[in-house]
């Protein structure tokens, strides 16, 4: 199968696309570099991987790229941390809605004249940001009140586009929910902006890069975002990618939508004591932002098969040297 992925320099499509080669299908990657810059990735010279610099908003370009692809994944938009969300509140919205739009149109352009079989959208658990139903299950986010933050409201937007896209010309979807996503390969952004937290800068605004840079640099007592109660469900970057690899080629996730995610619960207090005890190898006592999110996982369990097997320890005793190495070149 011959797959168009947009954003594919990203994080998620560092392991996504490996995943995608892995198991023998044909990738075209679209990416502007636009959060990270250039960045070399293993699959570069893969002789089914295609890989073109451009911005997924050219309608023509698109077009171009997707006139001979059986099935798109549309990952590129502007995305980050808590920080990030609200220096770029309005780009994330009107940015992203654009991004959409031309893969959307390049999307029924193609199923309708081309050879294109389906989209594959991917969206976010922010969808679910401001629900009180826990755990959330697919088809929540159509009952509760719509996100808060334009990035949430957007990736829902997404979700309709979908819906949209279907009922007026038929263009068969997947919607695709990550959860928070963990693994190596996530550096500081381009326009990512610096802050404080105690003694030590940020530039991500996310929970596990950031509590491990901070023990690294050596804060001590290591401060936490809030009570420190938030429940997070951490999962690993390669089990995300081949939920999305099954989503792609599932006949069963044919106009579905699928929450991908470990199904264990960690507060961030728990996370950071478990970072803190790997890098220094005792407890520490801690000093003490979004809502709490939990996903309900039965459906991509019983209709795909994919159950996210990777542990929290198991990721951070990958992620942990990485960091480490990054802090070290100032990478992070």
């Amino acid at each position: 199968m011959k797959i168009l992925v947009t954003g594919s320099a990203g994080f998620i499509c560092g392991y996504l696309v490996e995943e995608l080669l892995a198991c023998g299908h044909e990738v075209t990657g679209i990416d502007n570099y636009s959060k990270y810059g250039k960045v070399e990735k293993s699959y570069d010279n893969h002789p089914r991987y295609h890989f073109i610099e451009g911005d997924a908003k050219n309608v023509g370009l698109m077009k171009e790229l997707i006139a001979d692809c059986d099935q798109v994944l549309g990952t590129a938009a502007m995305i980050g941390g808590i920080s990030y969300f609200h220096k770029y509140a309005y780009d994330l919205l009107a940015e992203n809605d654009r991004i959409m739009a031309a893969t959307f149109d390049a999307a029924i352009w193609a199923y309708k004249h081309k050879k294109l079989k389906k989209i594959n959208v991917l969206s976010s658990s922010m969808v679910y940001e401001s629900t009180d139903k826990f755990p959330s299950a697919e088809g929540d986010e159509r009952v509760c009140p719509p996100p808060q933050s334009t990035y949430g409201f957007q990736k829902l937007a997404c979700e309709y586009y979908a819906q949209g896209a279907k009922e007026q010309y038929g263009l068969p979807y997947t919607i695709i929910r990550p959860f928070n996503c963990v693994g190596t390969g996530e550096k500081r952004a381009l326009c990512d902006e610096e802050i404080l937290s105690g003694n030590v800068k940020l530039a991500m605004s996310h929970v596990v890069p950031d509590l491990v840079q901070k023990v690294v640099k050596g804060q001590n007592p290591l401060h936490i975002l809030g009570s420190g109660d938030q429940i997070r469900h951490y999962t690993y970057g390669g089990d995300i990618a081949r939920g999305i690899r099954m989503c792609i080629e599932s006949d069963a996730a044919i106009n579905e939508d699928f929450n991908l995610s470990t199904e264990k619960s960690t507060t961030v207090l728990e996370l950071a004591e478990k970072i803190w005890r790997k890098i220094h190898g005792d407890k520490l006592p801690f000093p003490y932002d979004v809502q709490k999110r939990v996903p309900a996982v039965e459906k991509a369990e019983r209709l795909l098969g994919f159950k996210a097997e990777t542990s929290l320890d198991e990721i951070l005793d990958e992620v942990i040297p990485w960091i480490k190495e990054q802090v070290r070149v100032g990478g992070i």
